[in-house]
């Protein structure tokens, strides 16, 4: 298994952190660069249970299609799931930290295995999918900060 572990500061509050990555997930390609289409493949608002399509264009030139449903939904502090369908397995989570000026400490963590054709691209594909990870995380700060994608919600 291997793991992943990102983080950023977002000069925003986490509710408004939260809007655009968990909320707004069909529009996730508009700050990650791996994310061609996002499909929300269940009814109704995101919560607990919610699945998601991702067409995935990858290092490489692969091309691929990954399933994920939200196991936890806490609003707006955690997000955490599991890989259902596609080239990895394993879980993923989000967790937001409110720091005391109001911004948000958000943290990326994956823990995962290549299966199918990926896992023949190793640990190159591997390096390069971190990478791009980190990546993502600091268009996300820059898309957040510029006042881009929803704004916070109400919390139930």
């Amino acid at each position: 298994m291997s793991t992943i572990r990102e983080s950023v500061n977002i000069d925003a509050p986490p509710a408004r952190v939260w809007a655009v990555v968990q909320e707004d997930a069909r529009n996730a390609p508009k700050w990650s660069s791996n994310m061609a289409l996002v499909e929300q493949i269940t009814d109704g608002a995101p919560g607990k249970g919610t699945k998601f399509r991702y067409h995935l264009d990858l290092p490489g030139g692969f091309k691929e299609t990954l399933e994920v449903e939200q196991i936890t939904y806490v609003k707006p502090k955690h997000c955490a799931g599991k890989f259902i369908r596609g080239p990895l397995k394993g879980t993923w989570s989000y967790t937001y930290t409110e720091h005391k000026d109001g911004s948000t400490h958000l943290v990326y963590e994956m823990d995962y295995e290549l299966s199918g054709l990926l896992r023949l691209a190793g640990s190159l594909l591997g390096r390069q999918y971190a990478e791009g990870i980190r990546h993502n995380m600091a268009t996300l700060k820059k898309y957040v900060e510029a006042g881009k994608g929803p704004k916070a919600t109400r919390t139930k």
